[in-house]
């Protein structure tokens, strides 16, 4: 079974595509990435989803409007992700999509998520692919009383068994808007909650600064020529957040612009762009690295943007001497692609009727099926049970 999975993260600044092919063999479950890309948003959608995030307050006609631009913008880039599968696997029709969308809001008052929201209506992008979609994968752990993040367990406890066969406790770290980190370990559950601001502040304040046309560090560049402000990082790690146990959730209501600005006031301090990148980036270096160290990791396997970013890499590695630090393209899986393939997992489970949430990491009071189906019209929902999940993933060379 094939299955398109798509998302745009917190760092809201595109779509990432991945088309997997999953067959079983025994007792595992063969999974084949057939192709990987990221769509840019274009510039006028990605600054009114800017605009209407947290804290900006809202109409619904916003909402209204956003929910189909960006699906529409999803069903766009699912329909020319297909043209260019089928160029190479004419043969291996898609069978499904599963969208993340785009998280708008993700509401937790006192440590408790009551609900989530992800646009990007998916009856759009069903009709620009006629392939079946699910969508609104976070609610049912939410109503079962998780977190409904992260979700990318059910994909980094299978990457990571072979490290925990040989004894050791490894954790697979995710560096997009939001850092969050799954811990495995040798006869334990698994665990795993959002850290703490990974991109999501650098990216913010470099998107508004008019000293530079990028929406990112691009390369660490900034980081680089920048120093870190003492006082300015004494006042970020006294975010209350980081203090909290998991399970525990976290997004841009809290780490967004306001935030950095306020924080600039507190400590009194007026640094230069480079300057404030660099403090940014240590902050996600330290708060990683805390929680790294305080789950006792040996091993720890990243994946994100933040991979891409040599400044924030080196800091992470520095704050870790003792600790093996790999990327996911290490184990032969594209760091930039991870969340997608999750996420297509994610479908193939919601397809075969197999719960995808894993509950000692959200929280959640038990296993659920993840998502609502949006038919596309006049094709069957190619659905089947299963009684179980394989009890491994191997994954197969990725077509190039």
């Amino acid at each position: 079974m094939r299955i398109l999975g798509m998302i745009s993260g917190t760092s809201h600044d595109g779509i990432d595509i991945a088309i997997v092919d999953f067959q079983p063999d025994g007792q595992a479950l063969v999974a084949r990435l057939e192709y990987a890309d990221s769509v840019p948003y274009d510039g006028d959608l990605r600054r009114r989803l800017i605009d209407a995030l947290p804290p900006a307050p809202v109409g619904f006609d916003v909402v209204c409007e956003l929910d189909t631009r960006i699906g529409q913008s999803f069903g766009a880039a699912a329909a020319a992700a297909l043209a260019r599968h089928a160029e190479r696997h004419a043969d291996a029709p898609v069978d499904a999509v599963c969208s993340h969308g785009q998280t708008v809001f993700h509401w937790v008052a006192d440590g408790r998520a009551e609900g989530t929201l992800q646009i990007g209506q998916p009856a759009w992008i069903a009709s620009a692919t006629g392939l079946p979609v699910i969508a609104d994968v976070r609610a049912a752990d939410v109503a079962a009383g998780g977190q409904g993040a992260p979700l990318v367990p059910v994909l980094d406890q299978l990457l990571l068994q072979g490290f925990v066969a040989d004894g050791a406790r490894a954790g697979a770290l995710n560096l997009g808007g939001i850092s969050n980190v799954t811990v495995c370990a040798p006869g334990a559950a698994p665990t795993a909650w959002d850290i703490g601001p990974a991109n999501a502040l650098i990216d913010a304040v470099v998107t508004a600064s008019p000293d530079t046309s990028d929406t990112f560090d691009r390369d660490g560049r900034l980081a680089r020529a920048g120093a870190v402000v003492p006082e300015l990082l004494e006042v970020l790690l006294a975010e209350p957040y980081y203090a909290l146990p998991a399970p525990k959730s976290s997004g841009k209501e809290l780490f967004h612009l306001a935030y950095v600005e306020q924080a600039l006031a507190t400590a009194g301090v007026a640094p230069s762009l480079p300057d404030l990148v660099a403090t940014l980036t240590e902050l996600t270096a330290v708060t990683v690295a805390d929680a790294v160290r305080a789950s006792g990791l040996e091993v720890l396997v990243a994946s994100g943007g933040g991979v891409r970013n040599p400044a924030l890499m080196e800091r992470l590695a520095g704050q870790l001497p003792g600790v093996r630090l790999l990327t996911a393209d290490d184990l032969g899986i594209p760091s930039d692609a991870k969340e997608a393939i999750a996420f297509a997992l994610i479908g193939w489970a919601t397809l075969h009727g197999l719960p995808a949430n894993v509950p000692s990491c959200t929280g959640a009071s038990g296993p659920r099926v993840l998502g609502s189906l949006t038919p596309a019209p006049g094709r069957p929902v190619p659905a089947t049970t299963t009684a179980s999940w394989p009890g491994s993933l191997r994954f197969q060379e990725p077509d190039r």
